[in-house]
């Protein structure tokens, strides 16, 4: 069986192939693409095969996809207005190449959800549907990442900044979220899913500062600001423009309950309690 994973290249991505190879499956089943396959030449060295796939080349993707029997597609890191396109390439092309399973990694409440991220999510998952693809969608949360690797600007300004208010995040590992892919692309009874993947533990950014003051042991609070003010911070902290205008409303999204739930999903599938804020935190500061 030949499972493809896209975006190989990337955190997500690299991750899901490391977890397919310890759940057994042979390197050479396993296809890593990527846009530049260079960065992943230690796979290749592993036995793992490696092949060009561009999301903005429809013939890369038929190339890339050819005999596959299962694909992962990682949602596209191009800006927003670029990602449906991108998408629907790769659905159109994964359906060319016959798969009997197509893995989508979405967001969560993507077919509510009113953030620009949420929305792209969203269409890609009705262009799924209607294309009539056996699939799943991994309606993936906010990664635990993403303020773990901002520790050391947080400790040294003393402070978490963002506009969700006492939103509820139900944060969770790359890692965690890279198995539960490995899992559906390995195991029976997923096509037709929709699973909602999130940590167990959901906490207000408020509780996020006070998590890193009693890990760290150095003072740190919230800074709740609006929306347009989150963003010009980030765009002061170097992220360009329209990125940071995303990252600001995806902050709302989560003070409206956008990156909650409480669904176990993520548990159910990797057979396990998910890694918590206070082991990441814990393993960051180490």
């Amino acid at each position: 069986m030949s499972i493809v994973v896209t975006g190989a290249t990337g955190q997500l991505g690299r991750l899901t192939v490391e977890a397919l190879l310890r759940r057994g499956v042979p390197a050479t089943d396993i296809v890593a693409t990527g846009r530049q396959i260079a960065g992943i030449k230690d796979l290749a060295d592993r036995g793992v095969t490696t092949r060009r796939a561009d999301f903005a080349d429809p013939d890369s993707l038929a190339e890339a996809f050819a005999g596959a029997d299962r694909l992962l597609l990682i949602s596209a890191s191009v800006p927003v207005g670029e990602r449906v396109a991108n998408h629907r390439r790769v659905i159109d092309a994964a359906a060319a190449a016959g798969v009997s399973l197509l893995a989508y990694t979405s967001t969560t409440h993507a077919d509510t959800a009113t953030t620009v991220i949420g929305a792209t999510h969203g269409e890609t998952e009705k262009y799924l549907r209607d294309r009539g693809i056996p699939s799943v969608v991994l309606r993936n949360g906010w990664y635990l990442e993403n303020y773990t690797s901002q520790l050391p600007q947080i400790l040294q300004h003393g402070a978490v900044v963002g506009a969700a208010g006492e939103g509820r995040i139900s944060a969770a590992s790359r890692a965690d979220c890279a198995e539960a892919a490995a899992v559906v692309l390995t195991t029976e009874g997923h096509t037709g899913a929709l699973y909602e993947l999130g940590g167990d533990e959901a906490f207000t950014l408020t509780e996020l500062a006070a998590a890193i003051s009693a890990a760290a042991g150095k003072q740190v609070s919230y800074t709740d600001l609006p929306v347009a003010g989150f963003a010009q911070v980030l765009a002061a902290a170097g992220l360009p423009a329209e990125l940071a205008e995303v990252l600001a409303d995806a902050d709302l999204g989560m003070g409206r309950g956008e990156m909650y739930t409480d669904s176990g999903d993520l548990r159910r599938l990797i057979g396990r309690p998910p890694v918590t804020l206070a082991e990441a935190l814990a393993v960051a500061l180490r």
